[in-house]
């Protein structure tokens, strides 16, 4: 029988050496190709493939089997659970309609929302305010009520005044409530995607490991008149979500 063979790791002094090899191979397994053999290789094999002790191995094993995304069986080998839950795309597309589409299909929960100080490294997107009024929100999938990202929007006082937060309770988009419920004539929203590690909130909210990989999105969007009117950072579960971008060459 084939095995599944993991990629390579390159260690960081920082963090603990089982708790890399862990997510180092749920990123492995999670982002495998259709097709790919679901059964691992040995215990002691995979911890050569690492560069690691067994003992460090099996503790990283336990970590994902506890997770539900491997099986251990003695004598037969260590197996990927086929219905472990595969990474989904965040595509950035085009218009505000595919944006509105992308932030759609999941069960949102408003946790709250209040005036806010600007953040010193959002303050360029507000000119001459000190305060905002912040939105912060939950989103769960619908299937198996696991929470798969949360977002922190910072929206412009003057526009904060006509939103209203019952269509966010109702789990429509903060794209949507700005253009429909608003009236904001959207003119761009410029997108930054980064890889970053779970802060203690984020992984409270995510139900993650602490320093677990978080795929970090920031939306910056301007009105008509070039006024930033919204800015989200929205913290997506690593193990859930890839980036994907689509460029068409219009010249040919």
């Amino acid at each position: 029988m084939s095995v599944f063979a993991p990629d390579p790791l390159e260690p960081n002094r920082k963090l603990p050496l089982w708790y890399q090899v862990s997510q180092s191979l749920r990123a492995s397994v999670l982002g495998r190709p259709d097709g790919a053999p679901l059964r691992l290789p040995t215990e002691d094999q995979l911890a050569e493939h690492y560069g690691v002790s067994v003992l460090t191995m099996r503790q990283a094993l336990k970590e994902l089997e506890s997770e539900g995304l491997i099986t251990r069986h003695r004598r037969r080998g260590t197996f990927i659970e086929p219905s472990a839950t595969r990474p989904r795309a965040v595509r950035l597309l085009g218009s505000v309609d595919a944006i509105v589409a992308q932030q759609s299909g999941e069960d949102t929960e408003l946790l709250e929302y209040g005036p806010t100080p600007v953040p010193a490294e959002l303050a360029t997107h507000f000119p001459g305010l000190t305060e905002a009024v912040g939105y912060r929100r939950l989103r769960s999938d619908p299937d198996s009520g696991q929470p798969t990202n949360w977002a922190e929007n910072l929206i412009h006082p003057e526009v904060a005044e006509r939103l209203d937060p019952d269509l966010l309770r109702r789990g429509w988009p903060m794209t949507k409530v700005l253009r429909d419920g608003v009236g904001v004539q959207i003119s761009r929203i410029t997108d930054t995607v980064q890889a970053r590690l779970a802060d203690p909130e984020t992984a409270r909210l995510l139900r993650v490991p602490l320093l677990s990989p978080i795929l970090h999105y920031t939306g910056v969007t301007h009105d008509g008149e070039g006024r930033v009117v919204d800015v989200v950072r929205i913290h997506y579960r690593g193990d859930r979500f890839s980036f994907s971008v689509t460029v068409d060459n219009a010249g040919g």
